[in-house]
């Protein structure tokens, strides 16, 4: 787990992990690592700077941190249906950090049961992989994805 959720003071639920994600849809795998290696798609898809998506290596890397992770965590504010369609489910949060900044995150589970966790008050921890894109941002530098690999939740909301 990349996630230290023993350090906090009240209990966490992890209710999404990539591998976990990547067991139950393995064609994902697939899909990702064959857009990788079409040379006639040259600004589609990731590059393969840190292996093949899914791939042992592409997870030794981060578990060895070559791949840049970014870890966000915050109190909950909002929970809403992000997006162009309408839903009933909720499948977007508002956090609140420490630093008082507000930044919206996508809701991810393995289980869609554990959506109801995500209310206003709950805090949630995830980490994202940066994995490189094959197409360069419109300043020339390195373009990334942001690919979630972790998300945990508290079962109530904190004080």
């Amino acid at each position: 787990m990349l996630l230290k959720l023993d350090r906090l003071a009240f209990p966490m639920k992890t209710v999404f992990t990539l591998a976990e994600e990547l067991r139950r849809n393995p064609e994902r795998v697939a899909i990702a690592q064959a857009l990788t290696m079409d040379a006639s798609k040259p600004l589609m898809g990731l590059k393969g700077t840190y292996g093949f998506f899914g791939s042992e290596a592409w997870w030794r890397g981060i578990e060895e941190r070559r791949t840049p992770l970014r870890y966000e965590a915050g109190k909950i504010s909002r929970a809403y249906c992000g997006g162009q369609d309408r839903s009933e489910i909720n499948n977007t949060v508002d956090l609140v950090t420490s630093d008082d900044r507000v930044i919206r995150v996508g809701i991810f589970t393995n289980d869609e049961q554990d959506i109801a966790l995500f209310r206003e008050g709950s805090w949630v921890e995830v980490v994202h992989a940066l994995d490189e894109l094959k197409r360069p941002a419109r300043d020339s530098s390195i373009n990334h994805v942001e690919i979630t690999l972790e998300m945990a939740v508290s079962f109530r909301p904190i004080d």
